[in-house]
């Protein structure tokens, strides 16, 4: 990393948005999550999009006060949620909170929204994602089978685009990123705006300067 940068913090226990952080070519370090927990809890009458922009701030809000935090960190968190029929899907409480969730995204089509938040001490950016998923028709036998496999259980909405439940999905409108957790393009262009660049960027300049 080029010593003139920022350093960069993921702030989430989601290996998920790290592996995609990563793929990116982005050098980081990931916070532990206690330095990003905050509650999760919809206020009264706050629609998905509000909420989950709400919940991305606060978290790199709070990472940015935990006392290891360098004061030229910049911190990368976000959240994500499922919406159907004008609900919050969040993660499921248990395997039977997950078998529900399932029962009633199975065939249709819903909404999936994740906001990213960056911010550095003197400033704080969030965006909004909102894809959308059709999940086919699933049997009680194929639900039951999906969450005895435990994949459900720390996902928005009871299923992983990126794991078994791929093979559920028939189509897709707009980020695949953002449903597993970290829309790319968006993630790209507002670390760019905080002076952040991928190593393979990085490299590229330092090899033009040289010359």
């Amino acid at each position: 990393m080029s010593p003139a940068m920022p350093n960069l913090f993921l702030a989430s226990s989601s290996p998920r948005r790290a592996q995609l952080l990563e793929a990116m070519g982005f050098d980081f370090s990931v916070l532990p999550s206690s330095a990003s927990s905050v509650d999760e809890t919809p206020f009264m009458d706050e629609t998905p999009g509000a909420h989950v922009a709400r919940l991305a701030r606060a978290k790199a809000e709070r990472a940015l006060s935990w006392p290891m935090c360098p004061p030229q960190a910049v911190v990368l968190s976000g959240d994500t949620v499922v919406t159907h029929a004008g609900r919050i899907l969040g993660k499921p409480r248990d395997a039977t909170d997950a078998c529900r969730m399932l029962v009633d995204l199975s065939g249709t089509t819903h909404h999936v929204l994740t906001a990213i938040a960056v911010a550095d001490r003197a400033h704080c950016a969030v965006q909004t994602v909102r894809t959308t998923v059709e999940l086919m028709p699933l049997s009680a036998e194929t639900i039951a089978d999906y969450v005895a496999s435990g994949e459900p259980l720390d996902k928005a909405g009871a299923y992983a685009l990126q794991g078994l439940a791929a093979q559920f999905v028939v189509r897709i409108e707009g980020s695949w990123g953002a449903v597993v957790g970290l829309p790319q393009h968006e993630a790209a262009a507002m670390l760019g705006e905080f002076g952040l660049l991928p190593r393979w960027r990085t490299e590229q300049i330092s090899i033009e300067r040289s010359r």
